[in-house]
């Protein structure tokens, strides 16, 4: 029988049973475990570490749904495959970002791990995260943002086992990367549906001084206007954001969406109608608000199988998600 050594720590907020199948999928990927390894009865478990019965049973019950162990009747649980672990790191948690983190998981093979991390642009997390992480995992997949930190941070990682997802920034040509363009897919998305648009008096991009989103996306917001001829303006400040009859709004943001459907209710508007509005990230709920909210958004679902693609096929990607622009009855 292998050696293993396993502590319960009475004081962490994980579940007994999750931190046994924590310690022996990360004992395996390590290889510290190997296929073929028996591991301790049940007995010795609850004896050593003074469990009960039915929490190593559902330990060991989670480990064969995941078959990475396999028991064999009147011998013991047997390790059967080497298991992958993988490091995730997203900015925030939000509805898109979960339908990302949910095809990511469904691409997958039973015997890979994921552990996941949220850095809130936070560039001090953003390092503590990644260097404590550092020959820990087989691959990094990783959100960048725009700090002149950044690039430094993840070439500690090597190239071959770093995939950069959503926002290619900072990411060098060596490195592979599954991301979203913001710029010239969002000016044909909008040509594309330029009669639409210009049924409005007044085009305007809301960029609130609390998004992190890529200014780029102004640039080639201007460049649409101007090019059409429409009038249109840029607002930074929260204050100056006021909805007007005739005008079609570009929101970066969920808080910002409710701002808007806010004050239509208090003006008596009805999106699609007095006020129009695209906003940015499809979720599953847009299609339903208001009967449907315009949305401009990439294919989050086709990014978290491509990311799941480079784990399991080790092979360098280079893959631009398209963006469209999603008509329903705000615009």
């Amino acid at each position: 029988m292998t050696n293993f050594n396993f502590k319960i720590d009475d004081n962490s907020n994980v579940l007994k049973f999750q931190q046994l199948v924590d310690t022996i999928v990360d004992s395996i990927s390590r290889n510290q475990l190997k296929e073929g390894d028996m591991l301790p009865s049940v007995n010795q478990i609850m004896k050593e570490c003074r469990l009960s019965r039915d929490t190593v049973f559902k330990a060991y019950a989670e480990l064969k749904r995941r078959g990475v162990v396999e028991s064999v009747p009147n011998r013991g649980y047997f390790v059967t495959q080497k298991i992958t672990k993988v490091f995730l790191f997203l900015d925030t948690f939000k509805a898109y970002k979960e339908v990302l983190y949910g095809s990511f998981l469904k691409h997958l093979p039973k015997n890979i791990s994921v552990d996941l991390h949220f850095h809130h642009y936070n560039i001090g997390v953003f390092e503590k995260i990644i260097f404590e992480s550092l020959g820990k995992y087989s691959k990094y997949i990783i959100m960048n943002f725009d700090h002149e930190k950044v690039p430094d941070i993840i070439h500690k990682i090597p190239d071959e086992q770093l995939l950069v997802i959503d926002w290619k920034v900072h990411a060098k040509s060596e490195q592979s990367a599954v991301y979203q363009n913001f710029g010239k897919p969002v000016y044909s998305c909008f040509q594309q549906n330029l009669e639409r648009i210009k049924k409005y008096m007044h085009f305007t991009f809301f960029y609130p001084p609390f998004t992190y989103h890529p200014k780029v996306a102004i640039d080639y917001f201007k460049k649409f206007c101007t090019e059409n001829k429409i009038a249109h303006s840029v607002v930074f400040e929260p204050e100056k954001f006021v909805v007007k009859e005739g005008g079609l709004y570009l929101l970066v943001s969920d808080r910002t969406l409710a701002w808007f459907l806010d004050q239509c209710a208090d003006k008596g508007f009805e999106p699609g109608r007095e006020a129009g509005v695209i906003s940015y990230n499809e979720t599953p709920m847009k299609k339903y608000v208001k009967n449907g909210i315009s949305v401009i958004s990439t294919d989050f679902e086709l990014m978290g199988q491509k990311a799941a693609e480079f784990v399991t096929s080790n092979e360098p990607v280079q893959f631009e998600v398209p963006t469209t622009l999603k008509l329903r009855s705000s615009l």
